[in-house]
């Protein structure tokens, strides 16, 4: 089953349990001779680990196991982006979750490819998925980045599975939705609509909500009006609209 639009599958194994799935590839992106995007493998592993990971976390499942299918040799360029996977789930405590491997041992290749999937579970009163109500602002947290700007995994101004727990923990967010090729727009209209509502947006904002985000490097969240985002330090977070009910017409953006 589906939910409109969103890059993750939900799995009811029964009345109160859920088992939900995420996953990733990345081709042409790495540091072998035929790579288009020339990147150290590490990152390679981080980000295609990071974009399936959020997409988990974001319906409040927590990961319980990941697959790696590198279209690589072990050694070096798997054993590369294996230590970018587990780094990755460091990051937010995981790094003992169990990880099933796969790697090319018969064929030389000249081109990077790997696929990541992770699979998380929840109860299903806990599924953070349809909970945005009319009224709620819409936020964007991370700057979109794609190809030869994302460099780094700690970049400050890109979107971390540990902002996505964070963002839990505040009272009065709703919805969480990472963004990647489509753009923030698309991403925004997405996650109203799954509600029977629009999103209604704000001429205020600088982001360029067209744009890729490549890797999830930026995440949508819904929220109501009275919320308080001091946690994110150097991460930006931006207001770029809100949600409004289908019969309505009407929506102010701030004075600032």
């Amino acid at each position: 089953m589906g939910y409109h639009g969103r890059d993750v599958e939900v799995v009811f194994l029964s009345v109160d349990q859920c088992l939900v799935a995420a996953c990733d590839s990345c081709g042409a992106i790495g540091d072998k001779e035929f790579d288009v995007v020339s990147v150290p493998q590490y990152i390679v592993g981080r980000f295609t680990t990071r974009v399936a990971l959020l997409e988990v976390l974001a319906v409040g499942a927590a990961p319980a196991v990941v697959t790696v299918a590198i279209s690589n040799e072990p050694s070096p360029t798997g054993e590369k982006i294996l230590a970018g996977v587990r780094d990755e789930l460091k990051e937010i405590g995981k790094a003992e979750l169990p990880v099933v491997i796969s790697t090319e041992k018969n064929i030389p290749t000249k081109q990077t490819g790997v696929g990541v999937t992770v699979v998380g579970a929840v109860e299903r009163r806990g599924l953070r998925i349809g909970t945005t109500q009319p009224g709620d602002r819409m936020y964007c947290l991370g700057l979109p980045k794609v190809g030869p700007e994302v460099q780094r995994a700690d970049d400050e101004k890109i979107a971390q599975a540990g902002h996505i727990l964070k963002l839990f923990q505040i009272e009065g967010v709703h919805d969480v939705l990472p963004v990647g090729s489509r753009g923030i727009r698309a991403e925004a209209i997405t996650l109203a609509n799954a509600v029977g509502c629009r999103f209604s947006e704000w001429p205020i904002s600088s982001l360029d909500l067209e744009k890729s985000a490549g890797p999830s490097t930026c995440v949508l969240f819904t929220a109501n009006r009275e919320i308080r985002l001091d946690e994110f330090a150097d991460t930006p977070v931006q207001v770029i609209g809100e949600v409004l009910s289908s019969s309505s017409h009407f929506s102010m953006a701030p004075d600032e």
